[in-house]
């Protein structure tokens, strides 16, 4: 059962997230996107890649799907962000230069990827919770763990440059993109006044997302 949100969660679901100066414009079709669109405001970051395909090119061919739900960890103030630990061996990328891919392991066997955002030495990342299949999925897309099944990503990408090579984020279709959802974040409960802040995005009324 989906929780009631309170009246401060409603307003800031109202509240449109802010578009930073500069906008950087969509490379052209099948493009990977270059640094500096994940240099920016981590909410902007994630709000923008609703929309994008994720393609992951492996030895039996592509895989895509289009991102239709996303997660914001915005740095190591943020207590649910695993950057707020600071910088340790498993962080060590989140505080690296962003466009890179982080990926980590839940319950030691579910992969899940982010992508780096902001200034190096922020620690902040997006996390990357359902796909839309569009190409050669090995099964849905719905659910952080199943998208990364779905397209053959685990540790071994892990800190893999995404604006170039096996795996990479490109524009899509524009028009693909839809009415953006604002809502807390999942599994997040022990990070305390964290776990309210309506840092989840996704695509209303898209089937393929995690959860409503």
């Amino acid at each position: 059962m989906n929780t009631p949100l309170s009246a401060e969660q409603k307003k800031e679901t109202d509240r449109d997230v802010p578009k930073l100066p500069g906008t950087i414009p969509s490379p052209g079709p099948g493009a990977p996107l270059e640094r500096p669109f994940y240099d920016r405001d981590t909410c902007v970051v994630a709000r923008e890649l609703l929309g994008k395909l994720l393609v992951r090119r492996t030895e039996n061919g592509v895989r895509i799907g289009r991102i239709v739900e996303v997660e914001a960890y915005l740095g190591s103030h943020d207590r649910a962000s695993h950057s707020s630990r600071g910088l340790t061996p498993r962080t060590r990328i989140m505080f690296g230069p962003p466009g890179f891919a982080y990926v980590y392991l839940i319950y030691g066997m579910h992969s899940c990827m982010n992508v780096v955002t902001e200034a190096e030495g922020h620690g902040a990342a997006v996390l990357i919770r359902a796909v839309e299949p569009v190409r050669n999925l090995l099964g849905p897309g719905n659910g952080p763990g199943r998208l990364c099944r779905a397209l053959e990503i685990d540790r071994t990408l892990n800190g893999l440059d995404l604006t170039g090579g096996i795996l990479t984020i490109c524009p899509g279709d524009p028009g693909a993109a839809g009415p953006v959802v604002r809502r807390p974040r999942v599994g997040v409960e022990y990070a305390g006044v964290w776990a309210r802040r309506l840092l989840r995005f996704y695509l209303r009324g898209n089937p393929h997302v995690s959860r409503p």
